[in-house]
């Protein structure tokens, strides 16, 4: 049977840990080539020279994703390297959950600017290559707190909602090009997000909740697998899915 990734040429934003370091990982594995972006760029060429030591194909450049020239550039990069641009995941969060009277200004902004617009800047690197190609499958990656706002979470649920809006609306606007869209929305996934709390005890109780609940980062990858996976007139544009004992 054919393999509908092998060939495919996928650009992964926030790919040096957690849900993106699994999707390369996976997507390599099936013949994809792999153009990783993060901020820390020991990790991503370490896992770029990885996957080419084991057959794939993989190139690695630091890219901060509130940075829009940067992200153009990775796009650029993998265009110039693979000689198109199959699949845009815009991948890169951070999490630092505190409740709002604690007035964590600096961490509100951090969530706009990475959550948020790294979301558009990875859009807008992509998308005018996919008009082009008349082609193309621009994954955003929510959060169950995009559907369920619970306290101490407002800010990061606000940008996650923002992440479904706006796939929503890209959606409805590339269908003359052919391009398709899809958001995903984990709910407890293994990854360094929990990290990014910067209030100590809102960061434990976040780690005792991950350390209990969490699933691997692979669930989220296969989930990029299935969508990536299916013809290109099927268009699955949302998934949401949670630990099966998630209650949140």
């Amino acid at each position: 049977m054919n393999n509908p990734i092998a060939g495919k040429v996928v650009v992964i934003a926030g790919a040096s840990s957690g849900l993106g370091e699994a999707t390369a990982r996976l997507l390599a594995a099936e013949g994809a080539s792999v153009a990783l972006g993060a901020r820390r760029g020991d990790r991503i060429q370490a896992l770029a020279e990885e996957l080419v030591a084991n057959g794939g194909k993989a190139l690695a450049l630091p890219t901060d994703v509130t940075n829009y020239d940067q992200v153009k550039r990775l796009v650029d990069a993998a265009v110039q390297s693979y000689g198109r641009i199959d699949v845009m995941i815009n991948n890169a969060g951070v999490m630092p959950h505190s409740p709002l009277e604690r007035l964590k200004i600096d961490d509100w902004n951090q969530m706009i600017d990475v959550n948020i617009k790294g979301v558009l800047y990875g859009i807008a690197a992509a998308l005018p290559y996919m008009q082009q190609q008349k082609s193309g499958h621009i994954i955003n990656v929510s959060s169950v707190a995009g559907h369920k706002v619970r306290p101490g979470a407002v800010v990061y649920a606000a940008t996650k909602t923002a992440v479904r809006v706006i796939s929503e609306g890209l959606r409805m606007e590339v269908k003359p090009y052919n391009i398709r869209t899809t958001v995903i929305s984990p709910g407890a996934v293994a990854t360094e997000l929990p990290e990014s709390v910067t209030e100590p005890d809102v960061a434990e109780n976040l780690r005792r909740f991950y350390a209990e609940f969490a699933i691997p980062a692979d669930s989220f990858a296969r989930m990029v697998a299935f969508v990536v996976s299916q013809p290109e007139e099927v268009d699955i544009n949302e998934i949401l899915f949670r630990p099966t004992r998630q209650e949140l």
